[in-house]
C-alpha cells in the first residue's frame, strides 16, 4: 500500500482532534501527516486523559483492511532493510497487548522469515511465564510473555545465539512501556541489538534523551522506525480539566440516554439483524495469533488458507435476505487483531469493487464518545466482556460502529470467548444487531500450547481453559462439500469415505454380522430406493404428522434450554439424530433468537463413541454444555452404549464433564428424561435414509480406515441428490413451529414438573418378545416405529409385530413389509406401535433369489 493511497483514505476535511484541541488546548506538532494519522478524544483515566487514536490501527476507528495491515507490513519491510536480509532472518518480533497486537504481526508479515509473539493480559492455565513487564499510563497495566516455544524470545527457536528483537507499539509516547520491556528481557537474554517500531513516535526531547542513555548503560544498539513523528503539545492542567470535560459530557449523555430510552419505548419493537455463524474451517495447527507465538510455518499455512475462508464468508453474505451488502465491517475482538485483519484483507479481494471492506475490533479501554465530526470516537457500542477475563467481569466497547451504516458485520472471536456472555441479550452480538442488517459470527479454535498443563500457574488466577483443536484433530465436514444441510445447520465430526467401496448385498452384510466375521459397522447396506408408491406415502405422512413433529421437536427443545440452557451444544448422534438436532436448532433460532452450535457424531453399539470426536468438541466447547440428540429411542441400547461410552472414555484419561444423557423426539421406550413425548408414532424421517438425513451414510468403523486421531467415517450420497427429500423434511416441520408455540409451552410445563424417571418399560418387553420367539438375543429385536422401519430397510427381516389398532402411523411399514414378504403378525399387550426381528437363524439361504424372507426357514 503506497503511502499517497492510505493518505487518500484517511484525509478528512474536518481534524479528528479539533474538538479536544479547542477545548482543552491540546495541540498535535509534527510533520505533516500526523494530523491524517491520528485524532484526538478523552477517556476516564487518573494518568492522562486524552487519547491520541490512530487512523490506520484498525482498533478504534474502521479502515480499510489492506490499509491497516500494509501500515505494518511497510514498517517490517522498512526494518528489513535496516538490518540486512541475514540479520532479519535472526529477528524475532514482540507486539504489544492489546492494542499492538496486530500491528506487530503485520511488522511481522513485512520481515518475511520473523517468528512473532505478543504480549497478552489473558494467562493461560497451565503455561508458564518467560516474563512479563507493565504499562505505567495504561487502564490495564500487567504484560504476560507466554510462549510456547521457551526458546523463542532467547533465539527465535533456532537455538542460534540471541537474535534481534524487534519491539512493536502503535505509538511511542514516554518510551516507558519498551524500557520496561528491554530491561526485564535483558537480564534474561541479552542481545546487541534492539529495534522500536511504532506508527507514531511522539516523545518529548527529554524522553529521546532517555532512550540514548539507556541503550548506552545496557551496552546495545537500540534503533527506531516510525511513520511519523511529533509531540503532543499539553497546557498545565490539562489532567484535571479534562477530567471534568469527560464528567459533564457524560452527565449531559447520560440525560439523552434516557429520554431516548423513554422514545423508544412507546415505539414498537423493531426486528434486530439476523446472526448467523459462519464456518471457516480454520487450518489445523494454526494458532489464532500470536499469544504463544506464530511462526513462518505458520504464516505460510494461513495465507494458503484464506481465500476460502474469505470465499466462505462471501458466500454468507450473498445468502442474506435482500440485497447484497455493500458496507462490511470485520470486528475483531481485544487481543485477536490480526486473524479478523487477514481475513478483512481476503474479503476485500473475494469482494472487489462490488463492496467496501472496513475493520477493527472491541476494545477493553473505556473512551468518551461524542457525535462531532471534530471528534474521534463518534460513537460507542457497550457490552459485557465474553470471555471470562482473569480480572473480573466488567464492560467491553465497540467504537465508531453505530451509525457507520453498515450493511453487514463479520463479529471474528475466539472459541474461548464464544460464551453465553456474547450471546446474551445485551451481548456484543445482540448489540451489533441494532446497527445492521446482518450479523456474521466467525470463532476461530483458541490455541492452546502442546506444554500447557491441566492445572493453572501457580499465583496466577485460572481462567476458564483455552480450547483449541489439536493439529491432531481435523475440523468438522459441511455442506455443500459433505451433506446437502447448510453449513450452518450442522458440523459433521466425521471423515469423508465418499470415494470408498463400503456396500454389500443385505443377505451378505446379515450373515457376516450374525458369524461374528464382521460388525455391523465395518460396512454399509445398499441404500434403499424408494419407489414412488413409497415415496408418496412419506410425502403424505410427512403433512399428516408435520405438526405432531413440531410439537415434539419444541417440547423437547425447550425441557433442554430450561434445564442445560443458556446456550447447549446440541451433538446429534448420526445419523437419525441428525435432522432432530437441525430442527431443534432451528426451533431455538425462531422462538428465541438462539445460534445454538450443532454437531453430528458416530457412535456404534457395541464399539461405543467416536472418542476422536469428543476430544474435539472439549477443546471447542465446555463438555458440560454439549447436550446429545437422537431421534427416539428403541430399547434403550444406544442410551446404555453412550453411557458406558463416556464413562470408558474419561477413565481413559478423556476430557471429564460430558452428560450421557440423551435428547429425543419420542421415548416409547421409557429411557431417556428428557423428550418430545412417549408415544410410539411416526416420524418420517425413520421412513428414508439418506435421502432424508443430508445424503449422509450411516457411520462406519472399520480399523483399516478409521485410526486412534480420526473421526469415524460416512459417505455423501451425491448421487442421488435428484431424490433428496432432507429440506422438505425440515421446511414443513419448521413452518409448523408458529401454529404449535402454545401447545408447546403448555407440554414443556408439564413435563419441566413431571417425574420423567426412566421406566425402562421397553427393555423388559424386548426381554420378553426375545425368549417368547425363540430369538434369545435382545439384539435382534428392533422396537418401535422407526427401528422397525430400519430393519426392513436395512436388514434381513423375519417377522414385523405389529400393536392391534396402530392404524396409519404403520402404513408404510406394511408396505414394505409386503415388498419383502414379510409376514405382519398383529399383537396385544405391546408398548410399542410395532417390533421388528431379525431372522434368528440366518443363512443365505434364509432369503430367496429376490431377496425376500423364506418363511418357514
Amino acid at each position: 500500500m503506497s503511502e499517497r493511497a492510505t493518505r487518500e483514505e484517511t484525509v478528512d476535511v474536518v481534524w479528528s482532534g479539533s474538538w479536544v484541541a479547542e477545548r482543552l488546548g491540546v495541540a498535535l506538532e509534527g510533520d505533516g501527516e500526523l494530523q491524517e494519522l491520528l485524532g484526538l478524544a478523552l477517556r476516564r483515566n487518573p494518568k492522562r486523559a486524552h487519547l491520541l487514536v490512530s487512523n490506520v490501527l484498525g482498533k478504534h476507528v474502521p479502515q480499510r483492511p489492506s490499509v491497516v495491515h500494509g501500515a505494518g507490513f511497510e514498517l517490517g519491510e522498512r526494518v528489513r532493510a535496516l538490518l540486512g536480509a541475514q540479520e532479519a532472518r535472526r529477528a524475532v518480533v514482540l507486539g504489544y497487548a492489546e492494542t499492538a497486537t496486530g500491528l506487530g504481526h503485520a511488522v511481522a508479515d513485512g520481515l518475511r522469515d520473523a517468528p512473532y509473539l505478543h504480549s497478552t493480559r489473558r494467562p493461560v492455565a497451565g503455561v508458564e511465564q518467560a516474563g512479563g513487564f507493565e504499562e505505567s499510563h495504561s487502564h490495564a497495566t500487567s504484560h504476560l510473555l507466554l510462549p510456547e516455544d521457551r526458546d523463542l524470545l532467547a533465539s527465535g527457536g533456532t537455538g542460534a545465539d540471541a537474535s534481534v528483537l524487534v519491539l512493536v507499539d502503535d505509538e511511542f509516547s514516554t518510551g516507558n512501556t519498551v524500557l520496561n520491556t528491554i530491561r526485564a528481557l535483558h537480564a534474561l537474554h541479552p542481545r546487541e541489538r534492539y529495534v522500536i517500531v511504532a506508527l507514531v513516535d511522539m516523545r518529548s526531547a527529554g524522553d529521546r534523551d532517555r532512550l540514548t542513555v539507556f541503550a548506552a548503560e545496557i551496552g546495545a544498539r537500540v534503533d527506531l522506525v516510525t511513520r511519523s513523528t511529533g509531540t503532543v503539545a499539553l497546557p498545565d492542567g490539562v489532567l484535571e480539566r479534562g477530567q471534568a470535560l469527560v464528567a459533564a459530557q457524560e452527565a449531559e449523555q447520560a440525560g439523552r440516554a434516557e429520554e431516548a430510552e423513554e422514545a423508544a419505548a412507546a415505539v414498537e419493537d423493531v426486528d434486530s439483524a439476523p446472526v448467523t455463524r459462519v464456518h471457516l474451517d480454520w487450518p489445523a495447527g494454526v494458532p489464532d495469533g500470536g499469544r504463544h507465538g506464530f511462526t513462518p510455518a505458520h504464516r505460510a499455512a494461513l495465507e494458503a488458507a484464506l481465500p476460502a475462508m474469505a470465499d466462505r464468508i462471501a458466500a454468507e453474505l450473498g445468502d442474506a435476505a435482500g440485497p447484497a451488502p455493500r458496507h462490511v465491517l470485520v470486528l475483531g475482538f481485544e487481543e485477536l487483531m490480526y486473524a479478523p485483519l487477514r481475513l478483512g484483507t481476503a474479503l476485500e479481494a473475494a469482494l472487489g469493487a462490488d463492496a467496501e471492506v472496513r475493520y477493527s475490533t472491541t476494545t477493553r479501554s473505556p473512551v468518551l464518545a461524542v457525535d462531532d465530526p471534530g471528534y474521534a470516537i463518534r460513537t460507542r457500542l457497550v457490552f459485557p466482556a465474553h470471555d471470562d477475563p482473569a480480572d473480573g467481569p466488567g464492560d467491553r466497547y465497540a467504537y465508531n460502529v453505530a451509525g457507520a451504516g453498515f450493511d453487514a458485520v463479520v463479529a471474528v472471536v475466539d472459541s474461548t470467548a464464544d460464551t453465553p456472555e456474547l450471546h446474551a441479550p445485551d451481548g456484543l452480538l445482540a448489540r451489533l444487531a441494532e446497527h445492521t442488517g446482518h450479523v456474521l459470527l466467525a470463532v476461530l479454535p483458541s490455541y492452546v500450547p502442546a506444554t500447557a498443563a491441566p492445572t493453572g500457574v501457580p499465583g496466577t488466577p485460572t481462567p476458564a481453559p483455552e480450547r483449541q483443536e489439536p493439529a491432531v484433530l481435523p475440523e468438522p465436514l459441511r455442506g455443500p462439500d459433505f451433506s446437502s444441510y447448510a453449513p450452518q445447520d450442522v458440523g459433521w465430526l466425521l471423515q469423508d469415505l465418499s470415494d470408498t467401496e463400503l456396500e454389500a448385498p443385505t443377505e451378505e452384510r446379515e450373515e457376516a454380522i450374525q458369524s461374528g466375521g464382521a460388525h455391523y459397522a465395518e460396512s454399509l447396506p445398499v441404500e434403499y430406493q424408494p419407489s414412488a408408491e413409497y415415496q408418496a406415502l412419506f410425502t403424505a405422512a410427512l403433512e399428516a404428522s408435520a405438526a405432531r413433529i413440531a410439537r415434539a421437536v419444541g417440547t423437547v427443545t425447550e425441557t433442554v434450554l430450561a434445564e442445560r440452557g443458556p446456550r447447549p451444544v446440541l451433538v446429534s448422534l448420526a445419523r437419525a439424530g441428525t435432522p432432530v438436532g437441525v430442527l431443534m436448532r432451528r426451533w431455538a433460532q425462531h422462538r428465541h433468537g438462539l445460534d445454538l452450535p450443532h454437531y453430528a457424531i458416530s457412535i456404534v453399539r457395541g464399539r461405543g463413541i467416536d472418542a476422536t470426536a469428543l476430544r474435539w468438541l472439549a477443546a471447542h466447547h465446555d463438555p458440560a454444555d454439549v447436550v446429545f440428540v437422537d431421534g427416539w429411542t428403541g430399547k434403550g441400547a444406544i442410551t446404555r452404549e453412550l453411557a458406558a461410552a463416556i464413562t470408558e472414555f474419561e477413565a481413559s484419561g478423556g476430557p471429564a464433564g460430558f452428560d450421557p444423557e440423551i435428547s429425543v423426539l419420542a421415548d416409547p421406550g421409557g429411557c431417556v428424561r428428557t423428550y418430545g413425548t412417549r408415544e410410539d408414532f411416526l416420524i418420517p424421517s425413520a421412513c428414508l435414509n439418506s435421502t432424508v438425513s443430508g445424503l449422509i451414510s450411516r457411520t462406519v468403523l472399520r480399523a483399516d480406515l478409521v485410526g486412534p486421531d480420526d473421526f469415524h467415517g460416512g459417505k455423501f450420497y451425491r448421487e442421488l441428490a435428484d431424490s433428496d427429500v432432507s429440506g422438505l423434511f425440515l421446511d414443513t416441520i419448521a413452518a409448523r413451529f408458529d401454529e404449535v408455540a402454545g401447545q408447546v409451552e403448555e407440554a414443556a410445563k408439564e413435563l419441566l414438573a413431571a417425574d420423567r424417571a426412566p421406566t425402562w418399560e421397553g427393555w423388559a418387553a424386548v426381554e420378553r418378545i426375545s425368549e417368547e420367539y425363540g430369538i434369545h438375543d435382545v439384539n435382534l429385536v428392533k422396537p418401535g416405529v422407526g427401528e422397525t422401519t430400519r430393519v426392513l430397510l436395512r436388514r434381513v427381516p423375519w417377522k414385523i409385530l405389529a400393536k392391534r389398532g396402530a392404524g396409519a402411523d404403520l402404513e408404510h411399514i406394511r408396505l414394505l413389509a409386503e415388498q419383502r414378504g414379510v409376514p405382519v403378525e398383529e399383537v396385544d399387550d405391546l408398548p410399542y406401535s410395532c417390533v421388528g426381528l431379525i431372522h434368528p437363524r440366518f443363512t443365505r439361504g434364509a432369503t430367496g433369489a429376490d431377496g425376500k424372507a423364506v418363511q418357514g426357514a
